[in-house]
């Protein structure tokens, strides 16, 4: 671990702060649309409110099917909100009230748990195990109920604003009934789906609110850090999938997600994007909550470089896609952040330098500031950055063909920089076409949906090498 400094903040916040206790749920169905919220109690000290909002529209299941069948749903995404809540203390134990879940339950959440907070217990310098560090008690003896909501065999496609899910959205969007969803929706989501011809009638808008009081905890120095917010969108696309009655949920994770951010360990930033989670994903909701919907990831058979390839061909999502989490506030690219090098290095290949220059305002090859960044990713530092990034393979492959393009042209700083070191003279032995070329059979994507992706792929223009 990166430092210790915090872990006696961690025991001292246990014992001042000995349970957290999910109090209660509550929705209901209105003019306007879909009003969730939830009541969270931190020993007694402070109290939490979050909600969720769907705002009504006319794809929305009539609310004769709707009342009184979402209460298991709603529960399970108050369950996993109240995870960004309790990492302020990690209070040792947690009490749910509302509804009974069965010891197997709790042992699924637990796994999410703690793996989902992974990069947290590491930067945050905690040392603790699964058996320990917090124990889950069932108040209620009540089973939620819900009888069997009517589906359609169409597709709700969340979409993020970045590269991934406007080739998702650009690939599958065209389908009888697809409908894009965007959870907190920002420009670069809003533009991408308007750049395939969605319109904002034909969106399913979902807005989540964090309390306030939360923040403040943050300001004061409570414990702080990643938390896994796929898993969190995992339950809210199947509530929304409910509600609008599409049987398939599409998500835009790709094969590189399962790759670890320390090397040897099971710490992942993208813990909830990996296929492992998805396969978990997957079986409790047949197991627990008997909906007839299926979640899974298009993109998963895909390498990073591969989606890049796809993405180029479609220049119309080039000034509107953002994925800089540094610069989601301003809808920007912020040119000095792991995402921003990574995705600006794995699109090289397959656009031109003037394109690279037109999306992210700058050469970020030519910025030497990049420099620890730019080893984070190589594999030339001991970690990869703590962000939605690819494997170190794709970055090498990506760099050697870039570098490769440039034939006796002067090459950026950082390209120059890297063509001395031992990871360009390992990886430009490797075959990039035969890397394009594969796809993995670690997937959960549906026949139907599979051929699609096949076809995308055949059709693929690669750089003469």
């Amino acid at each position: 671990m990166p430092t210790s400094s915090r872990h006696k903040d961690f025991l001292d916040l246990r014992k001042k702060f000995p349970f957290f206790c999910f109090e209660k749920q509550e929705y209901k169905l209105t003019g306007d649309g879909l009003h969730a919220g939830f009541t969270f109690n931190l020993s007694d000290r402070y109290f939490f409110h979050p909600t969720l909002f769907i705002p009504r529209k006319d794809f929305f299941l009539p609310d004769e099917h709707l009342s009184g069948n979402l209460d298991e749903i709603v529960f399970h995404i108050g369950l996993i909100e109240l995870i960004s809540y309790w990492k302020a203390t990690c209070s040792p134990l947690v009490v749910i009230k509302p509804f009974y879940l069965k010891e197997e339950q709790i042992s699924w959440w637990k796994k999410l748990w703690f793996n989902g907070l992974g990069e947290f217990f590491y930067l945050n310098g905690i040392a603790t195990i699964p058996e320990e560090f917090m124990t889950v008690e069932i108040r209620s003896g009540t089973r939620p109920f819900h009888s069997p909501l009517p589906t359609r065999d169409e597709i709700l496609i969340p979409v993020g604003g970045g590269k991934d899910s406007a080739v998702t959205l650009q690939l599958l969007g065209n389908l009888p009934g697809s409908l894009p969803l965007i959870l907190n929706p920002r420009g670069a989501s809003i533009e991408t789906i308007r750049a395939v011809g969605f319109s904002n009638d034909r969106l399913l808008e979902i807005r989540r609110t964090l309390d306030p009081v939360l923040l403040q905890l943050n300001g004061e120095g409570f414990l702080n850090g990643h938390t896994p917010f796929s898993a969190l969108l995992a339950f809210v696309t199947l509530l929304a999938a409910m509600i609008t009655g599409k049987r398939f949920i599409a998500l835009s994770n790709e094969s590189s997600a399962n790759e670890p951010t320390i090397p040897g360990t099971t710490i992942n930033h993208q813990y909830s994007k990996s296929v492992g989670f998805e396969g978990d994903f997957r079986d409790y909701v047949k197991r627990y909550l008997f909906v007839n919907h299926e979640y899974f990831s298009f993109l998963r058979p895909l390498n990073e470089l591969q989606i890049a390839a796809i993405f180029a061909k479609f220049p119309a999502y080039f000034p509107v896609f953002k994925s800089c989490n540094a610069g989601s506030k301003t809808d920007s690219w912020c040119g000095a952040c792991p995402k921003c090098l990574f995705t600006c290095l794995i699109l090289a290949p397959f656009i031109s330098p003037q394109e690279r220059f037109s999306i992210f305002g700058k050469e970020l090859f030519d910025n030497t500031d990049l420099m620890p960044v730019f080893d984070q990713l190589t594999g030339l530092a001991n970690e990869k950055p703590f962000d939605c990034v690819g494997t170190v393979e794709e970055v090498n492959l990506a760099l050697c063909e870039t570098i490769r393009q440039y034939g006796n042209d002067p090459l950026p700083r950082l390209l120059a920089y890297y063509r001395d070191t031992g990871p360009y003279r390992h990886y430009r032995e490797f075959s990039f076409s035969r890397f394009m070329d594969t796809m993995s059979d670690n997937h959960f994507v549906p026949g139907r949906f599979l051929e699609i992706l096949k076809t995308e792929m055949k059709n693929l223009t690669l750089p003469a090498c």
